[in-house]
């Protein structure tokens, strides 16, 4: 098994290949899921010559092993509970409650920090393109999908790297399209198919965010946006390690 990916940014931009389609068209959005969604959002939506913004979603990690869902909630008040995984981990319901609680308190505090009081962008009537850095179970991107489709948006498109085949099927169901670059068999995790899939930190999220949205305030005023050395249009993997946290 080799990795498909170097790392979250070369991800992106391979991403954003496949999404051409959809470049300066005005009524298009890249809603990326933090943490790990936001590199490859701000790489799609680099490309693609659209706003940026983020669609918050935590997974309901079993206690014990957190990589293993029991389910997602979002900040949209949505929440997805996968009841056979609940069953078969042995988990109690007033276990998984309050895992509900501990994950929309870190929701909310997450949300004003990455924000930094920028509002939301409306999702009425526009091309939504969800982005993470990949799929395993599907529940994150489920409740995302389901929290999105409540704003009423024209279109939602999932947009991911590298995901399961079932899940990649189950997703088609509930999206208007999905756009995978892998389904890989067997699959085991999503990290598998990176060479670097380090955390992602707050600090590098903030600093895309507002990274992208000076660049679109500079597009809108006539500024001319300026070569980036930390994330160059071709592949999108030379970090600076001294010009920015590292992921």
């Amino acid at each position: 098994m080799h990795p498909l990916f170097k790392n979250r940014f070369h991800a992106g931009h391979l991403l954003a290949r496949r999404l051409v389609a959809y470049a300066a068209h005005q009524d298009v959005l890249v809603l990326a899921l933090p943490r790990g969604g936001v590199p490859l959002g701000y790489m799609v939506a680099r490309a693609l010559a659209v706003p940026l913004d983020i669609l918050m979603v935590r997974k309901l990690g079993l206690p014990s092993q957190p990589e293993y869902a029991l389910g997602a909630v979002s900040g949209e008040e949505m929440c997805l509970l996968r009841r056979d995984k609940i069953q078969s981990s042995g988990t109690d319901m007033a276990t998984v409650h309050a895992l509900i609680d501990q994950e929309k308190a870190e929701l909310s505090r997450h949300e004003i920090l990455y924000r930094a009081g920028k509002p939301a962008l409306p999702l009425h009537n526009k091309i939504v393109i969800l982005v993470d850095d990949g799929i395993a179970t599907g529940s994150s991107m489920s409740v995302a999908i389901r929290a999105a489709r409540r704003m009423k948006p024209a279109k939602i498109i999932v947009a991911v790297p590298v995901a399961p085949r079932a899940s990649r099927k189950a997703l088609a169901s509930i999206a208007d399209e999905v756009i995978c670059l892998h389904s890989p068999f067997p699959f085991t995790s999503v990290g598998e198919w990176y060479k670097d899939f380090r955390q992602v930190s707050d600090a590098v999220v903030m600093h895309l965010l507002d990274k992208h949205w000076t660049q679109v305030t500079r597009a809108k005023t006539g500024i001319p946006r300026h070569s980036d050395p930390c994330y160059p249009a071709e592949g999108g993997v030379a970090l600076s390690s001294t010009n920015i946290p590292g992921p």
